[in-house]
C-alpha cells in the first residue's frame, strides 16, 4: 500500500475519533471485469467497509456522499483471483519438504499469491497441525495476503501415492490408510480438525508406485466423507482412473485427464453427477518451459517471484540442457497437450470447471506465477479470455461454496485486482498489475 495512503487513513480515523469507520471509496472510469458479465467500459466500484456496495456503468451507480472519489481512468478491475487447488509449506527455495512447513514460510507464500492478483487459495491437502490455526487467522483478516481454506491433511496410499521420495512430508501431514475402516477413520479425524474438504490420491504416478488406492478404500472415503457433509476431491491423471472415482461419488477432480482423449460417456458421467473438473494445465507446463526458456519466463513479473536459489537453478545451462532431454518433460508435453485437448471439449460440453494448478506443490509451480500460465494455457486450449476469467473468479468460488467473493457485486467481499490493461482482450494482459485490493484495502 502506497505509504501517503496509509498515513492520510490514519490521520482521518485520528480526527474522527475512537470507533470511527473509514469513509467509502468510489473507484470511478474503470473498464469492470464482474466475474459474469462482458466487460463494461466507464464504470464506477464503490467500496464501503470491506464489501462492494455498487459497481456498474457510471450514471447507474449512485457515489455515497462524502466518499473518496479516485479517479482510475484507463484501469481494468476484475475480481481477486481464486485458485481451487494450490499447496502452501511444501516449497522453499527449491527444496521440498516438512522442513518447510513453517508458519514463516507460509505467510509468505500466502503474500505472493495476493501479490500477483490470487486473494483466495485452496490448500489441497498435505497440511500440517499449525494449519487450523493459520486458517482462523486468515479468515479474521488478520493474515497478510491470500485468504486460506485447506484440506486438512488428505488421503494416499501405504507405499503408494503421493510419493514420498518426492514430497518428504511428516507424519502428521499425511494419513495413509491400509483398509476401509482406516480410510473412515481417516476421514473422521480430518472432520474434527475442521477440514474444508477431503482429498485423495487415485493414481500410480506413472508406474512409479507399486500400489494404487484400492476401490474399497475409496468407496468408504467417499462414503464416510458425505455421511458427515464433507466433499471428495481426487488426485487423478488417467481417463479410467477419472471415470472409476466419479462413479464412486467423488465431487472434484482435482487434475485433468492426461493420458487419453475423454469419451461422450465420461462427458456425461460428469455432467449427470454435476462434478467439478480443474485442469491444472500449468502443472505439466512447469516441468519443462522454463528450461525451454520462453520470452515470459524472463519477465519482471516471473523472475521477481522466484527465489535467488530457484533463479539460480533456471539460469543454469546444465539444468536446462538436461531437463529439455529429460524423458520426465517430454511426458510431462504429451500431457499438456492431452489436457488443452480435453479441457476444450469439456468446456463446449458445459461441465463445470474450476481453476487451479497445483502451485506451491514443487519449487517449479511458483504460486502466483502459475495461475496466470493456467489463465493463459486455458486461451490456448480454445477458451476465450472473458471464459477462462470467469472461470478463475465466479466459478472458482462457486466450487468452494464461497458465496462472499468471485463476483464485483453489491454484498461481495472487495477483493480485487487493478491492471493497466484488459485481459478481456488480451489474456496475457492479466499480469499487467498496479494494485491488489482484499476486503477493501490495497495490499
Amino acid at each position: 500500500m502506497h505509504v501517503g495512503w496509509v498515513l492520510a487513513a490514519a490521520v482521518m480515523l485520528i480526527l474522527a475519533g475512537p470507533g470511527a469507520r473509514a469513509q467509502p471509496v468510489a473507484l470511478t472510469g474503470i473498464r469492470l471485469i464482474d466475474g459474469v458479465n462482458a466487460p463494461t467500459d466507464e464504470a464506477v466500484l464503490v467500496i464501503d467497509g470491506g464489501r462492494i456496495v455498487a459497481a456498474g456503468r457510471r450514471g447507474a451507480v449512485v457515489i455515497p456522499e462524502g466518499a473518496q472519489v479516485r479517479d482510475y481512468a484507463g484501469r481494468t478491475i476484475l475480481p481477486g483471483l481464486i485458485s481451487d487447488h494450490s499447496h502452501v509449506g511444501q516449497v522453499q527455495g527449491v527444496s521440498n519438504g516438512s522442513a518447510n512447513y513453517t508458519r514463516e514460510n507460509i505467510l509468505a507464500q500466502l503474500r505472493a499469491y495476493t501479490a500477483r492478483g490470487v486473494t483466495t487459495i485452496m490448500a489441497l491437502g498435505l497440511n500440517g497441525a499449525i494449519f487450523p490455526d493459520l486458517r482462523a487467522e486468515a479468515h479474521a483478516g488478520r493474515l497478510p495476503g491470500a485468504d486460506l481454506f485447506g484440506v486438512d491433511r488428505g488421503i494416499g496410499v501405504p507405499d503408494g501415492a503421493p510419493p514420498q521420495p518426492m514430497l518428504r512430508v511428516g507424519l502428521d501431514q499425511l494419513l495413509r490408510p491400509a483398509n476401509a475402516e482406516e480410510g473412515r477413520e481417516a476421514v473422521r479425524a480430518m472432520k474434527a480438525r475442521g477440514t474444508d474438504l477431503v482429498k485423495l490420491w487415485l493414481d500410480d504416478f506413472g508406474g512409479s508406485v507399486p500400489a494404487k488406492m484400492q476401490p474399497a478404500v475409496y468407496e468408504a472415503v467417499i462414503d464416510e466423507a458425505h455421511k458427515l457433509d464433507l466433499r471428495v476431491a481426487a488426485h487423478v491423471h488417467d481417463l479410467e482412473d477419472a471415470r472409476a472415482i466419479v462413479q464412486a461419488g467423488a465431487d472434484i477432480l482435482a487434475h485433468g485427464v492426461r493420458d487419453k482423449p475423454v469419451d461422450p460417456a465420461f462427458v456425461a458421467l460428469l455432467k449427470a453427477r454435476g462434478t467439478w473438473y480443474i485442469a491444472t494445465l500449468a502443472l505439466d507446463e512447469a516441468t519443462f518451459v522454463y528450461a525451454e526458456r520462453p520470452d515470459w519466463t524472463q519477465s519482471a513479473f516471473v523472475r521477481e517471484a522466484l527465489s535467488p536459489e530457484l533463479r539460480a537453478r533456471f539460469d543454469d545451462p546444465a539444468w536446462q540442457r538436461e531437463t529439455r532431454a529429460g524423458a520426465k518433460a517430454e511426458g510431462a508435453r504429451r500431457s499438456l497437450a492431452m489436457n488443452l485437448q480435453n479441457l476444450k471439449t469439456l468446456h463446449e460440453a458445459g461441465v463445470r470447471l474450476g481453476f487451479g494448478t497445483d502451485s506451491g506443490a514443487t519449487p517449479e509451480r511458483v504460486p502466483g506465477v502459475s495461475e496466470h500460465r493456467e489463465l493463459a494455457l486455458m486461451v490456448q486450449a480454445g477458451l476465450t479470455p472473458q471464459d477462462a476469467l470467469t472461470i478463475a473468479t465466479a466459478r472458482a468460488a462457486e466450487l468452494l461454496g464461497l458465496s462472499d467473493r468471485g463476483r464485483l457485486e453489491p454484498g461481495r467481499r472487495a477483493d480485487f485486482v487493478v491492471l493497466s490493461a484488459d485481459p478481456a482482450a488480451d489474456i496475457a494482459n492479466s499480469t499487467a498489475i498496479l494494485e491488489v485490493w482484499k476486503e477493501g484495502r490495497r495490499q
